[in-house]
């Protein structure tokens, strides 16, 4: 029996649960390493020790403190006044939104936290400008993406883990670099597209209508400046940093701890681990070594990273990027250095997989395109036929972002860096 053959079975059959049966994956995933580890001889041990406690801590850490700023309002009310700069230059408030998302999502929160904000804060906007929802969401999205990469984000954090785990070290900044090189590539050419420099507003947000931060805000600013700094200049491990501001925050009561635990993304944090149990088994039973080969069969040296990012996206559609896309294909990776030889760039490789992945996460289909079009709906009450319209506005939107950063990944724009 192929064992390695019968792991990848397996992980297709998780990924296709979670997509159809809308089941965490990440469960199902570590019930499933059970079964392939017991039938590879794997005893328990070993599965178990697929579970990453490290990855965990820090994106514990991380969400649990940004769950914190937003269950007080920090986040929306400095959102809005980042926003109101803008004026009566309504034309600048989707550059506006897109660098406040990249600026949020890259001090710490990631993409996921960041996208639902942006998703609820730029629709209610929309809504209140009388303004195309289809310029004003995807800049919010495609900015938490961008700064998601960060290595103090969980999305960058992913990324950079799973790549040391194959030996791929180094890659932090331009990992970094490069989604905010195409994810910003992208949004400039929606800008233009869409005519974002044509944006007139009946009602633009002023900036002496907004309420002042209020103590607890301003202590949390204070405590999520203090973990950057923390982590970038004294090089603490971010997790243990933001669950020692987090500590001290919920000491000095300037949110709801309750209420900041029930707003942490436990279902993310269980599928990405969960996920890692099952890629663990796949890898001590040689299947990753196998996708690589077959994959590797269809590149050279100018083709994989463009095939790379068009399969991540195309896998992005049906499941989740830091969750199953990135944890299937970045494994790979090495594999593919391997076969095709040393000119392969796996920094080059791992930016198409994480960037096309996230921008096929614009679709509706997908959580950060789902969230924007349900919020515009419950700001607006559109017709039924409105809301197909949008629809397929926004798949659209998400395919040409797709196809965009694979021609981008072709033109090795990954490599700059």
């Amino acid at each position: 029996m192929n064992l390695g053959g019968l792991s990848l079975i397996f992980l297709l059959i998780a990924i296709a649960l979670g997509f159809f049966k809308k089941m965490n994956t990440g469960l199902v995933a570590i019930g499933l390493a059970l079964v392939i580890g017991r039938i590879g001889g794997i005893g328990d041990k070993a599965i178990v020790g697929g579970f990453s406690g490290k990855l965990f801590v820090m994106l514990l850490g991380v969400t649990y403190l940004f769950s914190m700023a937003q269950v007080n309002g920090t986040l929306e009310l400095f959102a809005r006044k980042v926003v109101a700069l803008a004026g009566k230059r309504t034309n600048l408030i989707p550059i506006v939104i897109y660098l406040l998302a990249t600026f949020l999502s890259a001090i710490g929160p990631g993409t996921i936290p960041v996208m639902a904000l942006m998703a609820v804060f730029t629709m209610a906007l929309a809504a209140e400008m009388k303004v195309s929802p289809l310029l004003l969401a995807p800049m919010g999205l495609l900015g938490a993406m961008a700064g998601g990469i960060s290595p103090i984000a969980p999305t960058g954090i992913i990324g950079i883990t799973l790549a040391a785990e194959q030996g791929i070290t180094g890659i932090a900044t331009p990992y970094f670099l490069n989604s905010l090189l195409g994810e910003t590539l992208f949004a400039a050419l929606l800008y233009i597209v869409l005519k974002g420099y044509k944006i007139k507003a009946e009602a633009p947000i002023k900036l002496n209508e907004l309420p002042k931060f209020n103590k607890d805000q301003v202590i949390t600013l204070i405590g999520i400046f203090a973990m950057v700094i923390t982590v970038m200049f004294f090089k603490v491990n971010v997790g243990l940093a933001a669950f020692f501001v987090a500590g001290v925050l919920s000491f000095l009561k300037v949110a709801k701890e309750k209420e900041a635990i029930a707003n942490v993304p436990w279902g993310t944090l269980l599928l990405v681990t969960g996920v890692g149990v099952l890629m663990n088994v796949v890898i001590k039973l040689d299947g990753i070594n196998m996708l690589s080969a077959f994959l590797a069969k269809f590149m050279n040296e100018k083709t994989a990273s463009p095939i790379m990012g068009l399969t991540a996206g195309i896998m992005s559609w049906f499941s989740s990027t830091s969750g199953v896309v990135m944890p299937t294909l970045i494994p790979t990776v090495k594999g593919i250095m391997e076969n095709l030889g040393s000119g392969i760039n796996p920094t080059d490789l791992i930016s198409a997989i994480t960037i096309t992945a996230h921008t096929a996460g614009l679709s509706p289909v997908s959580t950060g395109g789902a969230l924007a079009l349900a919020s515009y709906v419950a700001n607006t009450h559109v017709s039924e036929e409105e809301q197909q319209k949008l629809f397929v506005e926004f798949f659209a939107i998400a395919v040409g972002g797709v196809l965009f950063l694979t021609v981008m990944a072709g033109l090795g724009i990954y490599r700059i860096f």
